[in-house]
């Protein structure tokens, strides 16, 4: 499998998106340490879809570089692909949307599953945002609360109620009425950040990722593996 990678970086890490494989990300101190990791991710990732293959093998090749002054050890991003710039077709905008929603769908199941979500494993840490989410319940909150942020930025009215996949399925049906948001128009967003629809895209499935990943690993140490689903089949 040929993974299209685009590096964000600095000296204190890379946080490094796989281009075609949408939402898909590893991180490292270094890019060598970093990229080790795409295997695994990748074959997740795949399993996530229902696309995995055993014999596949992952090649990648950086296509694109961006130099970052934000915090990338702490996930803080805030890079546009060269490929998501282009306007979509039909076809490519329902296969985003399906990719998005599902990713909704399966981060709502690992949080019902859970059935200690006022508790938690991890350590309190401050991050360039405040303090991270540390029980279930408050990385479900952090995670489903970017919806009226992640559209607003490509002027899209949005709620974040009443749970995750609700208003981000209602937020999709308001860009449909845009007549023509399939242009995929690059919008100047928040803090000099530039978004697309494309963007936003990506961006929800790999939040979405990023924060049940964590919300997995912390729920089996507290509940036990075998309460906890596990739609996006991270390793234990």
């Amino acid at each position: 499998m040929q993974i299209d990678a685009v590096d964000e970086f600095n000296k204190e890490g890379h946080l490094i998106y796989s281009s075609n494989f949408i939402g898909a990300y590893v991180r490292g101190k270094t890019q060598e340490k970093a990229l080790q990791k795409f295997s695994s991710e990748i074959a997740q990732y795949c399993r996530w879809l229902g696309t995995y293959r055993e014999d596949g093998e992952c090649t990648v090749s950086i296509i694109q570089k961006k130099q970052s002054d934000l915090q990338i050890c702490d996930a803080d991003s805030d890079v546009l692909f060269e490929s998501e710039i282009a306007p979509l077709t039909m076809e490519e905008y329902k296969k985003l949307y399906a990719l998005a929603m599902k990713s909704a769908w399966d981060f709502l199941t690992l949080y019902r599953s859970i059935p200690i979500k006022d508790k938690s494993v991890v350590q309190p840490r401050k991050t360039f945002y405040g303090m991270i989410p540390t029980t279930a319940e408050e990385m479900y909150v952090h995670t489903k609360n970017v919806n009226n942020y992640y559209f607003g930025e490509i002027q899209v009215s949005a709620e974040n109620e009443p749970d995750i996949y609700t208003c981000r399925l209602r937020a999709f049906e308001e860009l449909e009425k845009q007549p023509d948001f399939l242009k995929n128009i690059v919008f100047d967003g928040s803090y000099g950040e530039q978004w697309s629809l494309r963007k936003v895209c990506r961006r929800f499935v790999w939040h979405d990722r990023i924060h049940a990943k964590a919300m997995f690993k912390a729920a089996v140490k507290l509940c036990g593996k075998d309460e906890i689903a596990n739609p996006f089949y991270f390793a234990i």
